[in-house]
This record gives C-alpha cells, sequence and structure tokens, in this order.
C-alpha cells in the first residue's frame, strides 16, 4: 500500500466546510476565565501542551462543550488554519446525547503544523425561529414575534459580505413578515433556504473563543501501516558442513523483500545490523557462554569494528545497505531500523567517551539491568553526565542512517532514557526532515508510555500483547480508539522476537489466525515477525520468549515450502492486507465501536466511515466477529447498533465475509457460529442498499 509522502495530499475535505466569516466574540467583564458562551473540554488535545496528532487523510473529530443560560440558541465554530496560514470555517453539530458537546470531522488534507480554536455565539436567527414556530402553533405574539424576525432579516441583509442574492431573499422574507398571520410566520422561520443561508453565514451575537491549540499533521505512514520485522543475518544463512552457519548479508536479505511486500506489507523492519561485540557475549537460549559460531545478540552493539553508525562487515558494507534500501522502495517497502541506545563492553564510545555510562564505586562500568535480571553483554547510557556531548551523538547517528534513506526507526526500550530526550531529538529530527517516523517499543507503565507518545513518537507498541480474553480486548480495543488517540498510535504487533505469549504458546493455529485478524483491523497500524507465518510457538521453558530465540542464534526458514505444504499463515496475512487496502474504514483509529455478544468469548466490533471521508463516494463499514477461544466452537447471538452505520433497528441488511466470500441477510440481533479449528473469524462487508 503506498502512502502520501510529505506534500502530497489524501483529497479529502471537510463536508461542513463554510466561507470564513467570524462570530462576534465580545471581550469578558472582568478577569473571569468564562466567556459569554461558555467553552469547555476542546479536542483534539494533548496533556501537557504539546500539539495533538494526525495524519494526512485521517478523519479527526474537533470537539467542544459549549452552552449558555436559558434557552436562546447558541452556534459553534472551528477556526481552522493550515501551515500556509490560510483559515476556513467549519460548522460543529450537537450531539444528541445531552452531554452539550458539539462536534465537526475534518479530514486533514496537508502535512505539517496547523492550528484551530473554537468559536460560540448567539445564533440570534435559530432563537428566532424557534421561538416563532413555537409562539405560531400556540397563537400568541404573533405580531411581536414578526417585528423582531422582520428587525433581524433586515439588519442582516444590510451586512456587507453577505452575496447579492442572499440580501435579496432576506429582504423578501423580512417584507414577508409586515403582516404575517401564524400561518406566514412558521412559514418564513422553517423555510429552508433561509434556514441554510443563516446556518452558514449566521446572525450572530455575543460569543466567546477558546485558546488557539496545536494539531500537528504527519505523513501517512505515520498512522497507516502494516510492519514486517526480520533479522537480515538470517535470511540467506547457510548451514557449513561442520555444523556452523555462515551468516546472511544485506544482499540475500534482499531476496526476501519479494515475499514480503506480496504479503502485503508496507515496512520492513530490521534489528538492528551493527557490530556485535565479544566481551560477555551471550549464546544460545540466552545463555552466559557463548560458544564458536554463535553470533550474539544484536542489542550487544558495538565492537573495534565500529558502533552505532556502522554495520556488522558479515552483513556487508553502506553501499550494500544503500542497495538494501532501493530494492525495499523497488518493491514499495520502506526500511524501518532498530535504534537501540546501548553499548556493549567493546563499542567505541566506552574508550572515548567513558563519561557516557556509570561508574560503580569499584571502578567499573554498570551493566544493564532489569533486577533480579542482568544484561551482563550490554552497558546501558548515563544521559546525565555529559548531557550535551551525548544528545548531540544520539542526534549525529539517527541523521546519519536518514541520510542512507532510512526514515522509521523503531526505538528499543524508550522509557529507559529522559523523556525530555526524546522530547528533543524527535523535534529536530522531524525538524530537519518531517517525514522521519519514530516507535516506542515501551512494554511499561501506562502513564510512562503515554507521555513518551505525548513528546512526538508517532506510533506505540502497546498491551496488546497481553490482551487476550474478551473483556480485555473490549476494554483496550475501546481505550486506544477513544480516550489517547489524539496523541498515541497503537501498533498492533502481535508478536516481537521478545514475546511469544502463553495465548500463542498454547493456542495453536487458531490462535494465530484470530490475533492476526483483530491486530489487522482494529488499528490502522499492525505487524508481525516473521515466523508469525509459520506459527513458531514452542517457548523457552519458564519464559515468554521462543527457544532457540533469533536474538542469539540464525534461523533458518523454508518459507516457500511451508507455503507450498499449505501450512504457513502467509495467506492469511496476504488477505488481511489486500482487505485493509480496500478498506478506508480500516485505515482510521478513531471510529472503532464495540459492541456485544451473548457468549464471553465472542468479540464484536465494527469500524465505519462516512462516505464524505472514504474518497470512494460510498460509506465503509466492516463488523469483526471474533472467537478469542482457540479451543472451543462457540454458538452465540451478536447483537449491533446499526445505527452507527445508517440502518434502522430492525432493518435488514447485506453483509459478505471477506476471508470466506459467504454471504447473509443481517439485523441488529444475529446467530453466529465461529469453530476455533475451522473458521475463528468473520470479517463482514456491510454492503450498501440499493
Amino acid at each position: 500500500m503506498a502512502a502520501p509522502t510529505a506534500g502530497e495530499s489524501a483529497g479529502l475535505r471537510s463536508p461542513a466546510l463554510i466561507p470564513a466569516r467570524p462570530a462576534v466574540v465580545s471581550d469578558a467583564v472582568g478577569d473571569t476565565l468564562v466567556g459569554r458562551i461558555p467553552l469547555f473540554d476542546p479536542t483534539p488535545r494533548v496533556p501537557h501542551g504539546h500539539p495533538a496528532k494526525a495524519f494526512v487523510g485521517e478523519a479527526v473529530p474537533f470537539d467542544v462543550v459549549a452552552f449558555r443560560e436559558g434557552h436562546d440558541r447558541i452556534g459553534v465554530h472551528l477556526r481552522l488554519i493550515d501551515p500556509a496560514g490560510q483559515e476556513t470555517l467549519h460548522r460543529l453539530s450537537p450531539l444528541t446525547d445531552g452531554t452539550d458537546r458539539w462536534r465537526t470531522t475534518i479530514a486533514i488534507d496537508r502535512q505539517g503544523d496547523w492550528s484551530f480554536r473554537f468559536e460560540a455565539f448567539a445564533d440570534d436567527f435559530a432563537t428566532w425561529a424557534h421561538d416563532a414556530g413555537v409562539k405560531a402553533v400556540a397563537g400568541v405574539d404573533i405580531a411581536v414575534m414578526s417585528a423582531l424576525g422582520r428587525g433581524l432579516l433586515t439588519a442582516a441583509a444590510a451586512q456587507r459580505d453577505r452575496p447579492a442574492a442572499e440580501s435579496r431573499m432576506l429582504k423578501a422574507a423580512a417584507k414577508r413578515l409586515r403582516a404575517a398571520d401564524a400561518d406566514e410566520l412558521a412559514a418564513v422561520a422553517a423555510d429552508p433556504l433561509l434556514v441554510a443561508a443563516l446556518g452558514a453565514r449566521p446572525i450572530a451575537s455575543l460569543g466567546s473563543t477558546t485558546e488557539q491549540l496545536a494539531l500537528r499533521v504527519e505523513r501517512r505512514l505515520a498512522g497507516v501501516g502494516a510492519w514486517y520485522e526480520f533479522f537480515p543475518r538470517s535470511e540467506g544463512a547457510v548451514r557449513r558442513k561442520d555444523g556452523t552457519v555462515q551468516s546472511g548479508t544485506l544482499r540475500t536479505a534482499a531476496k526476501r523483500l519479494p515475499g514480503v511486500a506480496g504479503m502485503g506489507f508496507d515496512v520492513i523492519y530490521l534489528v538492528p545490523i551493527h557490530p556485535i561485540g565479544t566481551t560477555n557475549r551471550k549464546g544460545r537460549n540466552n545463555t552466559l557462554t557463548a560458544e564458536p559460531g554463535d553470533p550474539g545478540s544484536p542489542y550487544a552493539i558495538g565492537s573495534p569494528d565500529g558502533g552505532h553508525d556502522a554495520i556488522h562487515p558479515d552483513l556487508g558494507t553502506e553501499k550494500d545497505f544503500r542497495a538494501f534500501v532501493r530494492a525495499a522502495r523497488k518493491e514499495g517497502l520502506e526500511v524501518a531500523l532498530d535504534l537501540a541506545l546501548q553499548a556493549s563492553p567493546d563499542h567505541p564510545w566506552v574508550t572515548d567517551h567513558p563519561e557516557w555510562f556509570t561508574t560503580l564505586p569499584d571502578g567499573t562500568i554498570a551493566y544493564a539491568e532489569n533486577p533480579p535480571k542482568k544484561y551482563q553483554d550490554i552497558y546501558p547510557l548515563n544521559f546525565d553526565n555529559d548531557p550535551a556531548g551525548i544528545y548531540a551523538e544520539m542526534l549525529r547517528v539517527v541523521m546519519h542512517w536518514v541520510d542512507l534513506g532510512v526514515k522509521l526507526f523503531r526505538v528499543d526500550n524508550p522509557h529507559t532514557k529522559p523523556l525530555r530526550f526524546w522530547e528533543w531529538l524527535i523535534a529536530e529530527v522531524n525538524r530537519r526532515d518531517p517525514d522521519v517516523i519514530f516507535l516506542a517499543e515501551a512494554f511499561t507503565r501506562p502513564a510512562v508510555m503515554r507521555a513518551l507518545a505525548a513528546v512526538g513518537f508517532q506510533q506505540s507498541y502497546s498491551y496488546f500483547t497481553w490482551r487476550n480474553t474478551k473483556a480485555e480486548l473490549e476494554e483496550f480495543l475501546t481505550s486506544v480508539a477513544h480516550d489517547t488517540s489524539d496523541y498515541m498510535r497503537p501498533n498492533l504487533f502481535v508478536n516481537t522476537h521478545d514475546i511469544l505469549t502463553e495465548y500463542l504458546q498454547f493456542g495453536g493455529r487458531a490462535a494465530y489466525r484470530v490475533r492476526a485478524c483483530i491486530a489487522a483491523t482494529a488499528a490502522p497500524v499492525w505487524g508481525v515477525y516473521a515466523g508469525y507465518e509459520l506459527i513458531e510457538n514452542v517457548a523457552r521453558p519458564g519464559s515468554e520468549e521462543n527457544i532457540d530465540n533469533e536474538k542469539y542464534e540464525y534461523k533458518l526458514r523454508d518459507w516457500a515450502g511451508a507455503e507450498e505444504s499449505g501450512e504457513s499463515l502467509a495467506p492469511l496475512l496476504r488477505r488481511l492486507n489486500a482487505i485493509r487496502d480496500a478498506h478506508p474504514a480500516l485505515g482510521q483509529l478513531r471510529n472503532l465501536s464495540v459492541h456485544w455478544s451473548d457468549d464471553d468469548a465472542v468479540l464484536v466490533y465494527s469500524k465505519h466511515l462516512d462516505a464524505a471521508f472514504t474518497g470512494t463516494g460510498r460509506a465503509d463499514t466492516l463488523i469483526v466477529v471474533a472467537n478469542v477461544d482457540p479451543h472451543s466452537v462457540r454458538e452465540t447471538t451478536v447483537h449491533l447498533d446499526t445505527r452507527i452505520w445508517g440502518v434502522a433497528p430492525g432493518d435488514e441488511f447485506e453483509v459478505e465475509d471477506l476471508l470466506t466470500g459467504a454471504t447473509w441477510t443481517w439485523r441488529d440481533h444475529n446467530y453466529v457460529r465461529l469453530d476455533a479449528f475451522a473458521e475463528p473469524v468473520h470479517i463482514l462487508r456491510v454492503k450498501e442498499r440499493s
């Protein structure tokens, strides 16, 4: 799926765009914090004053709470200012849930820094029209209401920025009210042409405005994409006669790119490709003693061959890396590189900049620890002894790879570095190149994960990996779609080289299918680690990590043989990414709605996108029904709020299963049977009614 880059546009506009006529905003009396028309809780907004986030083509809901005393009508506008300083005004509509919350949804069409504010005003015509309609029915105050309406319309007709045709219409309406009876008064108050004109260019008085808020719009790949992780050294690796393995290279790894692209992925993510230290090198399955031929963990970065700006000699040279990037682009893939800011004891930094590490009282450098775990092959960096020097070096390293064609970085354990460092680094890199994207691999406390997203990380790993039951998934998906979506974009990786959950260990093929289907449809960004399609589900005893872990050894896989035998899940991954490409509703995060079932193992949710935002002229709606128990057959009734996609409760509509091609007639209550061993998930397209 090709993604628009900087300067490209998704070609989407809000259907609510109206001429830029400012509301009348009066000064507050005294030092009150509340304006004449109160405005509260504007969104999108990020804690601590950082910009809210969107990506090109995202349908962003702009919300605010607005009300006034009494029963008089108000109106609310969004004033949106694009990166070039051009302003547009958009009318908000009140939600119907009694919260006094108003909303308009805008499909942002340009990368860059936007700003916006909300403006509320007394809508004098709407107030008069409501009162006139009520009093006309009651037969009271007809003359008074006619006189008031005539005055409003006459004054509005005289406004200089009114189109001439509209001014003539307003004068004609005022004339109708000179000797109006109750019926004529009601007719003028409800005249659709009049209501439309004065909705677009209201008769406004009083008014308030919020502060100006920031919205950072990033390229589409920051918010939509499918990631595939692999170890380049394993691709093309060959077992020698003596049982040792000859490393693959960047050139041999490039031969795997057509297969990855053929499954529909957008990003090829490489674990660190730098030289690996030999001091305290880890052996197979994380043993403390490496045997001859053990390649070591790629996260133990640095040797006499170089550090974070170098390429492991076994993999090749910078020329080979540039060739790999070109080959990826030819296949429609972007390269993401692991950014692991730590060092092996053999890293050049240890000798050249010992101040960048923590020295213990006995004179040794502290190893990385997560007590009681100790990582003897890694030294963590200390960002406080020489912040200016270490900040500058980290920026140099990142820009070195940007200059070599890398625009995406998966950042290892960012929560172990100062938050202010990431705020500074990401801002500085994006100032130089706004297309660069950072993915935070931070499985840590919620506040820390959210803070990393708030200060700049474009994407974040999440707790999805450990949310497996229906209740857990309902809570998780609702939270990421609605609670933190103004700034935190979850990348729903189904597994990683470090994580093999119990669900995958013991759920078999069904578990792998279910997790892929949910990850690919619940959020716009998802990913898999190589070997997922082969259902590599044997764990190292006592851990959530694959046995014979690729982090400590080469992995020789027969991709073609597995697919030919029918054992590979590659066809499913290919189908899921094709569904994502064909359905714009799956390219949005905030549009997820959880529905209900009578079974505690059957998860139901939908993704809906109005026709105004699909780019096709047709609405797009998908319903996902998943049996999250990989060991059973489930039969139940699912219950849908069909009003979300414009179908009245009880009305019929047609659905097509995008995995099997089966079609059914559904209503808001439907029987389903999901066999974990044959068909554990429905991905249903709601067909448009003719």
